[in-house]
Parts: structure tokens; C-alpha cells; sequence
């Protein structure tokens, strides 16, 4: 009988747990639900482990995080204009996500990783410009 080596069994573990993750796509937007200067999803809720794929439907746009509006320890991410990225989301929490271009005009998303965010009441105290709170309202709503 064979018996898996250390290593073997590691990277089998990690194929599995691999396999359960899942990837959203969130579109950046010139005009679509909700407006001008968009993220479409607006928000999105996943698990830990999952992707999200920024795709730039309209040039011009990026995706990065909102200082202040992440777990604990979450790493910041920042996608480059007009490409499109993935960022993986391994820690549970709210992430605010703007398009650095168009936040003055709200561009504005949000991610909720996991089912019970502990920084939700943080993420809301986060100062934001006119439209972008206006944004954020109904977005904070869809938290569970």
C-alpha cells in the first residue's frame, strides 16, 4: 500500500480546500444600475478563500480598498486602471472598494467575506465624500 508523503498530503489538502472556493465577477461601469460611474455588482457577499475578478467593462476604472473599511489585518489591494485583476479575500469582514478616478462621483462598492462581519459599525464611521455615502446607505443594508 502507498502511503502519501507529508508534502503530497499537504498539497492534496490544499487542491480540496482550493476547490471550494468560488469566483464573482464585479464590472466597472460609465452607466449602469444605480447611476453613472458605477461597480455592477454593487455589493457582493462571499466566503473566505473566494475571488473576486474586477473587469473593466468601461475603461478608465480601477478597484482598491478603502482605507479603514477592511478586517483587521486584510491586506490592500489596488487594481491598475483599465486591466482587469482578481483579488482573493481570505479574511471574513466588510471591505469598502472604490474606483480611485471616480470616487469624488461615488464610484463605490462593497464586499462582505464570510456571514457575520465583525467591522461592520467601523466600515460604517469611515468618513466618505457627498456621493459616496449616499451610496454606501443601501449598500450597508444588505449586510446580514
Amino acid at each position: 500500500m502507498l502511503r502519501p508523503t507529508l508534502p503530497v498530503a499537504a498539497l492534496l489538502i490544499a487542491s480540496i480546500a482550493g476547490a471550494n472556493a468560488s469566483e464573482v465577477s464585479i464590472k466597472t461601469l460609465n452607466s449602469g444600475p444605480g447611476g453613472m460611474m458605477v461597480f455592477d455588482p454593487a455589493f457582493v457577499k462571499i466566503q473566505p478563500g473566494d475571488t473576486v475578478r474586477f473587469v473593466p467593462a468601461d475603461k478608465g476604472h480601477n478597484a482598491e480598498l478603502i482605507k479603514g473599511m477592511a478586517p483587521e489585518g486584510a491586506v490592500p489591494f489596488k487594481t491598475v486602471v483599465g486591466k482587469e485583476e482578481t483579488v482573493t479575500f481570505d479574511k471574513p469582514g466588510l471591505y469598502g472598494i472604490k474606483c480611485a478616478p471616480h470616487y469624488i462621483m461615488g464610484m463605490v462598492g462593497l464586499v462582505q467575506v464570510g456571514d457575520k462581519p465583525d467591522n461592520l459599525e467601523a466600515a460604517r464611521a469611515v468618513p466618505q465624500n457627498k456621493m459616496a455615502a449616499k451610496r454606501f446607505e443601501p449598500l450597508f443594508e444588505k449586510v446580514r
